[in-house]
């Protein structure tokens, strides 16, 4: 086996795993699709800021929070009224 087929030392994930960060890192980066898809969607179907908090029966700078890809306090139920607002729906998957 040649150096650049052979693995050197052990994965990042490993790395933030021994470090105890790898579950807050997944959280964010998780927390960044969503507000990054979310905020596409809205960019997609022309939607304003206070249109979707509207529709979504929530304050606007409670769909701020929600749009912050650095804010992870963002509940469940919140992140599913904007998704039924866009005319979408939610799916999660445990890997």
């Amino acid at each position: 086996m040649n150096l650049k087929q052979q693995a050197l030392g052990s994965s990042f994930d490993d790395f933030l795993e021994e470090e105890g960060l790898l579950p807050a890192v997944d959280a964010l980066a998780a927390k960044r699709v969503i507000a990054y898809q979310l905020a596409e969607s809205m960019k997609e179907k022309q939607i304003s800021k206070t249109d979707m908090a509207k529709r979504m029966g929530t304050s606007r700078s409670s769909l701020n929070r929600l749009l912050d890809p650095l804010n992870t306090s963002v509940s469940l139920a919140t992140i599913d009224r904007a998704v039924v607002a866009l005319g979408k729906r939610l799916s999660i998957e445990i890997v």
